[in-house]
């Protein structure tokens, strides 16, 4: 129950960053929902292995580097999720902060630890 919360929750927070960024379009309920899914999927599969083979470049921006693959990451999954569009990288970076910022909003009302 509390993982359909959690995805719901992040769904709407997807919902809400063209609301505050322009350039990023989310056309339905459905784009949101599997949006969420998938950057949920990339955030725990993919990110951390990405994060691996980019060690040093990690460590040589001291770990700003993470905000590029965060941005890539989320800029990929509007590529696959039809209905979730990101224009560009830029957008896709300030959008990925800001996804975070709200995932971390949702994660705190929860509950729950990282």
């Amino acid at each position: 129950m509390r993982l359909i919360l959690r995805w719901i929750l992040n769904a709407i927070a997807l919902m809400l960053i063209p609301g505050i960024l322009s350039g990023i379009q989310v056309e339905s309920y459905t784009a949101a929902l599997f949006g969420a899914v998938l950057l949920g999927f990339v955030n725990a599969i993919i990110r951390p292995v990405l994060i691996l083979i980019t060690l040093p470049i990690t460590l040589l921006t001291l770990g700003l580097f993470t905000l590029v693959i965060n941005a890539l990451m989320f800029w990929s999954v509007s590529g696959i999720v039809q209905g979730f569009v990101v224009q560009g990288f830029w957008t896709a970076f300030w959008g990925a902060l800001i996804y975070s910022i709200l995932t971390g909003l949702v994660s705190l009302a929860l509950g729950e630890k990282d």
